[in-house]
């Protein structure tokens, strides 16, 4: 399907976009990678009058450390996330996640704040997100300021950014050292979405307890969520087969599953166990 006509204009810099946004007075649309938003309005679910460009704005594709947390510029591409040294190094997690998103060509030009910023429902990000407790950046008319991924994301494609604002960038815990981490999913075999999405980070201690974890999960409901039952189950034990079975149990606790022809809300929370158990065992065991 064809969109409807609409006004294309570039943004050099990041108070540029705001003003055009500003002037759009409402009707505009911000694009970056644009694989998300282009299909809405192919099928006319979305009716910009003018789309402004991003992709230009140059710091607005920096990564760089900050003080304990990583702060990935919002227009840092899939691809390039699970290629830079600065990520790979600090948040494997993200790397890893980010080179499961889509085929070549959406990896190649899909961007990390585009992604987040999109609230699908079924995207990885978010699982990696829920576990790295990000934070995500924004620059409005009112100025700067930073809101958690649990806060920002409260729906299926809905946010709570503020109108007229952008996401420049998200900002990323980096976990301890000897923390290992995975992203596992079992995915829908025609469009590669998650059916479902489970990221962890785990390490343990010197006497071989567990001191660090984080889990969560994408993919089975309206927005992702963190496996705080499987955490605190976990959290100071020494892992083991059974303990991490019994953990796993729990990892569909907090969240509500979703159902449709694919797979039916029993299928989803029995794939969140499995999952999670899988994630655990191969950085725990």
């Amino acid at each position: 399907m064809i969109p409807v006509k609409f006004d294309y204009v570039h943004a050099a810099t990041v108070d540029q976009a705001i003003k055009l946004m500003q002037d759009s007075d409402g009707t505009g649309k911000v694009i970056a990678g644009g694989h998300s938003l282009l299909p809405l309005m192919k099928f006319r679910l979305t009716e910009p009058d003018v789309l402004i460009d991003i992709s230009r704005i140059d710091q607005l594709k920096e990564v760089k450390v900050e003080g304990e947390r990583l702060i990935v510029g919002a227009l840092v591409t899939h691809h390039d996330a699970s290629k830079h040294p600065l990520i790979q190094a600090h948040v494997p997690l993200l790397a890893d996640t980010a080179s499961q998103i889509g085929d070549l060509q959406i990896r190649n030009r899909g961007t990390i704040g585009g992604n987040l910023a999109h609230a699908d429902p079924a995207a990885d990000l978010p699982a990696a997100a829920f576990a790295l407790d990000a934070e995500i950046m924004i620059q409005g008319e009112d100025g700067e300021e930073r809101m958690s991924v649990d806060s920002f994301i409260i729906g299926p494609l809905i946010t709570m950014l503020p109108e007229n604002s952008l996401v420049t960038g998200v900002s990323f815990s980096i976990p301890p050292s000897h923390a290992k981490s995975v992203y596992l999913k079992y995915f829908h075999p025609a469009s590669g979405y998650p059916v479902v999405g489970v990221a962890a980070v785990a390490g343990t201690d010197k006497a071989g307890a567990i001191d660090y974890i984080k889990v969560a999960l994408t993919g089975v409901g309206d927005v992702a969520f963190r496996a705080a039952s499987v955490e605190q189950t976990l959290l100071g034990q020494k892992p083991s087969e059974k303990m991490i079975r019994e953990a796993a149990r729990l990892a569909a606790e907090e969240g509500e599953m979703g159902s449709d022809l694919f797979a039916s809300a029993e299928y989803r929370e029995n794939l969140c166990k499995v999952y999670t158990e899988r994630a655990l065992r191969s950085i725990l065991l």
